[in-house]
């Protein structure tokens, strides 16, 4: 049986139902667009699903259209507690069947203790209030409820060696955040497996990644960078970067001597060997 694409979001949903509404009034991207006050462009970008509307956007939106406070009102379910080029991924990783991670220079953020987490938001944004950052690596650590399932989704884990050696936080955030790793591959709850440095180059050595599954739709695939991210959902680009994480497995070590290898660098942090 032929896959559907990939799964819609919420805000692929609110953007759907929004363009079904401006044209049964009749009205053009262009039209919309002038009474919303912004681009063309922006009304496609919502349409889409690509970015949501701000409030006093969805209000002139529902003023346009005579919708009577809908989009308003659906906005306030929407807004992401994540960063606009993660929120569609967040919410499909919540719907995926099985989870392929690789981390390049950081543990996987649904992998992340709260000591780890708070760690690296804390550097990323040395000018912050205490109340945001503290926000920040509650939205973190939640996302990793989904994981709660013992079953569901499927997990496997690829680290890069410098994943394990940077110490982030100090030597004991360390310690736990590998212990931590360890014991859910020792629980069966993922597959772990480590590339070491003594391989040198491999296929994803340019960038982190994250493939998602769904039971009854298209793959999709995730790269991140420096305050963007792409996720692709194209069946070229995301089968290339399947081959690319297949290819990297196949030089990584086996899941028992990774867990060896994660709990033996644990203990060098503790130690202060590291």
């Amino acid at each position: 049986m032929k896959m559907d694409r990939r799964p819609r979001t919420p805000r692929e949903k609110y953007g759907e139902e929004l363009r079904l509404r401006r044209i049964a009034a009749g009205m053009t991207q262009e039209a919309l667009a002038e009474i919303v006050v912004c681009s063309p462009t922006l009304i496609s970008h919502f349409e889409a699903g690509r970015r949501l509307p701000r409030p006093d956007d969805a209000v002139r939106i529902d003023q346009a259209l005579g919708t009577d406070g809908f989009f308003a009102r659906w906005l306030e379910d929407l807004e992401s507690k994540f960063a606009d080029h993660f929120a569609v991924a967040a919410e499909l990783e919540r719907q995926a069947s099985e989870l392929r991670l690789y981390g390049l220079s950081l543990v996987p953020g649904l992998l992340q203790t709260d000591a780890y987490a708070r760690a690296v938001l804390r550097t990323a944004s040395p000018n912050y209030r205490t109340e945001d950052l503290d926000r920040r690596v509650v939205n973190r650590i939640e996302r990793a409820r989904i994981l709660d399932n013992p079953l569901n989704p499927t997990v496997w884990t690829l680290l890069d060696e410098a994943v394990l050696r940077r110490r982030i936080g100090g030597p004991q955030v360390m310690a736990e955040q590998l212990r931590r790793i360890s014991d859910m591959a020792e629980d069966g709850r993922l597959r772990l497996h480590v590339l070491p440095f003594g391989i040198g180059a491999h296929a994803l050595i340019e960038s982190m990644v994250t493939l998602m599954r769904f039971t009854d739709a298209a793959p999709v695939a995730y790269v991140e960078g420096l305050r963007t991210g792409n996720l692709m959902d194209d069946p070229t680009l995301v089968s290339s970067c399947q081959s690319a994480y297949d290819l990297a497995m196949g030089d990584a070590v086996s899941h028992q001597e990774s867990l060896a290898l994660i709990r033996a660098i644990a203990e060098e942090h503790e130690n202060g060997q590291h």
